[in-house]
């Protein structure tokens, strides 16, 4: 009989959504599994290195809010212009 899946709760902070998911890599595999045996899992889109010079004042900022967030400040660049392009990609 095949399991049912296990219920991923709603969670407040990223904190604690980040403590569920340590506390239950089973589930991320499961669901990795099923997404696999589905077709619905994709290759991730192919990166390529840049560099950019930033304001240092900017930097500082994001280097802050990477820190809060728990996420490496190159990610965090990423997250928010790649955000900053779908938004303007919307508008226009």
């Amino acid at each position: 009989m095949p399991r049912k899946p296990t219920a991923i709760p709603r969670f407040k902070t990223e904190a604690e959504e980040a403590e569920w998911w340590d506390a239950h890599p089973e589930v991320a595999t499961e669901i990795m599994k099923r997404a696999i045996k589905s077709g619905k899992a994709r290759r991730a889109v192919p990166l390529k290195a840049v560099t950019m010079r930033l304001p240092v004042p900017d930097l500082k900022t994001d280097q802050e809010l990477a820190v809060r967030k728990g996420l490496p400040y190159q990610t965090y660049i990423k997250m928010i212009l790649h955000e900053a392009l779908e938004k303007n990609a919307r508008e226009l």
